[in-house]
């Protein structure tokens, strides 16, 4: 990096902190919805020596535990395992900004679209509101940017490995695998390829492995809760069902389980059907698409960024912090794509705030309209992300097989 890609960087990472600590602010921590209490008690669970998933229920996978873990190691009551956790969060975050401005490096970006990238990728989090201080998604997001770095820097093995690691932290990262084989099979060959996807298979399965040998019915629970998630009221699907529900005026159920609030019914059933069709028929174009052009490092981070925009706008469950995933990928997404696809995530992050944390509980009570309605285009904006990535990537440049 030159003197002043690294300045760029260096001030990216004081303005990640200022957001940071604005975060903090009063005004904007009021009405707090915190997993932390969940995280401490697994925490402290270990430190005790209970063993996850064979002494107690996990609902995350082997490498989210850690993060869970060191706070309650350092000692301490709520206060301290909170600074401790919030410490975690804010080195990973700040280390999200700096793999994005090495990215951009590699990419030669100069100018105002590198102001442009770092500045996304430091204001994202405050833009998103104090529910990054209080979930551990930035971790799986640096790992998942690591990743990319990796690749994009020529160290297709490495990439593979820390992608296996993002798998075990948080099971998202696993819809990048069929861009990374095809990647790999691009640039080295078959054999290339499955050394890759073998490296990257092979450390989320290490990581169950010890788990599952103690607590294999913890295990599947673990992964079960996962992929058998019903309909949460905060996806796609629920929020044009809750908006038909204002206009229509058809009755909605709901129930918390999961970990969520989701809506119940036939409808609901139907929307969740729905929605994960379309979120595969995406992905699985999107994965065909990249595999048929060139292995090119732009092309590589525009169908990464198109494929977790993709996942994360169109499944059953869309929570506010899945937003910290797509931080990284947006922002190293170039050209007037690039910015409008940014212009997008900004909003999205915006609309959360009106309704999250605050009127959450109204809308899952009582169907709150500017929650229900803010809720409703904050998810529109997700999915006109996916559209600005998926135009993006079928235009590309140069001819079809290029795109």
């Amino acid at each position: 990096m030159s003197r002043r890609e690294l300045t760029a960087a260096a001030l990216a990472v004081a303005v990640f902190f200022a957001g940071w600590a604005a975060l903090h602010l009063p005004a904007l921590k009021r009405d707090e919805i915190s997993d932390l209490p969940v995280y401490q008690r697994y925490g402290d669970w270990i430190e005790d020596g209970r063993v996850p998933y064979a002494d107690f229920r996990v609902e995350y996978p082997p490498l989210a535990l850690p993060v869970f873990a060191v706070p309650s190691f350092a000692g301490g009551g709520d206060d301290e395992y909170r600074r401790g956790f919030e410490g975690l969060m804010a080195a990973f975050g700040a280390g999200v900004v700096l793999l994005v401005a090495l990215i951009l490096s590699r990419l030669e970006v100069a100018g105002s679209r590198l102001w442009l990238g770092l500045g996304l990728a430091a204001l994202a989090p405050l833009l998103l509101g104090p529910v990054a201080l209080t979930r551990f998604d930035l971790w799986p997001a640096f790992l998942t940017v690591a990743a990319l770095a990796a690749l994009v820097c020529g160290r297709d093995r490495l990439g593979s490995l820390v992608l296996g690691l993002a798998i075990a932290a948080k099971l998202y990262p696993v819809v990048l695998l069929p861009l990374v084989v095809a990647w790999l099979w691009r640039r080295g060959g078959r054999r290339h390829a499955l050394v890759g996807a073998t490296l990257a298979l092979a450390v989320p399965l290490l990581a169950f492995l010890p788990f599952a040998v103690v607590g294999l019915d913890g295990v599947l629970d673990s992964v079960g809760r996962q992929l058998g998630r019903p309909l949460q009221l905060e996806s796609l699907g629920a929020a044009i069902l809750v908006a038909g529900h204002h206009v229509v005026g058809y009755d909605l159920d709901w129930s918390s389980g999961h970990g969520s609030q989701n809506l119940d019914g036939t409808a609901a059933g139907v929307a969740a059907a729905l929605t994960s069709i379309l979120q595969l028929a995406v992905l699985g174009w999107l994965w065909v698409r990249f595999a048929r052009g060139p292995a090119e490092p732009e092309r590589l981070l525009r169908y990464s960024a198109g494929a977790l925009a993709a996942f994360v706008a169109f499944g059953k469950v869309l929570s506010p912090q899945f937003l910290l995933w797509l931080i990284p990928v947006v922002a190293l997404v170039r050209g007037r794509r690039g910015l409008a696809a940014g212009g997008l995530f900004a909003l999205a992050c915006v609309l959360t705030q009106v309704w999250f944390p605050r009127r959450y509980w109204d809308y899952v009570y009582e169907f709150d309209p500017l929650a229900s309605w803010a809720v409703l285009a904050r998810d529109l904006a997700l999915a006109g992300l996916v559209v600005v990535l998926v135009g993006a990537t079928a235009r590309g440049r140069g001819s079809a097989r290029s795109t």
